[in-house]
This record gives structure tokens, C-alpha cells and sequence, in this order.
């Protein structure tokens, strides 16, 4: 966790998830600039395989803000979530004749930050809800 300033939360999650950067940030696309509790209903109802580990990371970094800094977790949101290639794991698969094939795994790089609302973006929200 890198702390930035007393409103933003940065996490990394490096050499994550087995999955293709492409694939990775189709889920990524999808949350950001959303509430955290709707980042977690989304997250939680995608099919694909990348959603699982983007919801621990972006669990993980809602209860690092509120253990280590006392934000509260209803107040924050995704302001950037980014997704770089990382190192490719290279194998050898045994084939015929005594040759060999490789395989290559790509893995990726997940930064998300979290940051809180506006305390007067939240007076407004919650006036429009009481009307």
C-alpha cells in the first residue's frame, strides 16, 4: 500500500493473476470511477476469470484506508485503476519425439487507487435521496 495523501489510497498488486493483460482490463474498465460498494456488486456477479482477484485487491485496499488511516469505506471510490504487462512465465511441455513446446503465461500489474467523496458531493447526494 502507498499512502499519498489523507484522502487516497494507492495499492499494487504485482506478478498477479495468470491472465493476459487484455483480459484483465476489460473487468478493470468496468469499475472504474464507481462507488466501492458498487465496485463489489460488480465484481461479484462478472463471469470472467480476472474479477476474483480485482475484488480481494480492491477488498484488501478499502480495509487498509479504514484500519490504517480511519476513512470510512462507504465514502470512498475507484478514481484510477490501471493495468500493466508484467514478466511472461516461460514453461517447456514435453511433445513427441522428444521435442518440446513451450508454453508462455503472461501476468500483469494491478494498481488501483481509492479516494473519498467530496463531504459537499455527499451533502448533495444525500438531499437528493431525503426529496
Amino acid at each position: 500500500m502507498i499512502k499519498n495523501s489523507s484522502s487516497e489510497i494507492q495499492i499494487l498488486a504485482q506478478h498477479i493473476c495468470n491472465m493476459s493483460v487484455f483480459k484483465v482490463r476489460r473487468v478493470i474498465d468496468q469499475i472504474c470511477g464507481r462507488s466501492y460498494e458498487e465496485t463489489l456488486m460488480i465484481l461479484e456477479l462478472m463471469p470472467y476469470r480476472a474479477s476474483y482477484p480485482i475484488l480481494k485487491l480492491v477488498y484488501s485496499a478499502a480495509k487498509n484506508a479504514s484500519h490504517n488511516m480511519g476513512l470510512n469505506e462507504a465514502d470512498s471510490f475507484i478514481s484510477e485503476a490501471k493495468v500493466n504487462r508484467s514478466t511472461i512465465v516461460k514453461k517447456l511441455r514435453p511433445r513427441a519425439r522428444g521435442r518440446s513446446y513451450p508454453i508462455k503465461r503472461p501476468t500483469c500489474h494491478i494498481a488501483i487507487v481509492l479516494k473519498l467523496k467530496d463531504k459537499s458531493k455527499l451533502i448533495l447526494d444525500q438531499s437528493k435521496i431525503k426529496i
